[in-house]
């Protein structure tokens, strides 16, 4: 967190000695650790009530990508479906108004067979 190497932290204890003598120092000092262990546990709070509401957030946009996509996956298969059921509504056929049959007649062809 700080970037304190062990002889700038010897400087300040000699100079909070010197400052504050050897009655005060021990109380200064448990008074000083009181208040880092605060701010330690509020960053720690405010640390994972922000990791929790990105990891709420992520869930949210991924539920809502989910979503869409369900959505047009129901839109799509309807769509298959309507397509589906328009090409099982086949007009009925009518009749051909063609003089000349597609088969002779059995007459027709048992004359051929005299001849």
């Amino acid at each position: 967190m700080f970037d304190f190497s062990f002889g700038e932290m010897l400087v300040v204890a000699l100079v909070a000695l010197v400052v504050l003598g050897p009655e005060r120092l021990p109380k200064a000092a448990r008074f000083a650790g009181l208040w880092v262990r605060k701010a330690r546990a509020q960053w720690h709070a405010v640390k994972n009530e922000l990791e929790q509401e990105l990891a709420n957030e992520e869930l949210r946009r991924s539920l809502d990508e989910a979503r869409t996509a369900l959505e047009q996956s129901r839109s799509d298969t309807l769509d298959a479906v309507s397509d589906a059921q328009g090409a099982l509504r086949v007009e009925p056929v009518q009749p051909s108004t063609d003089p000349s049959p597609a088969h002779p007649p059995a007459d027709a062809a048992e004359t051929r067979r005299d001849d």
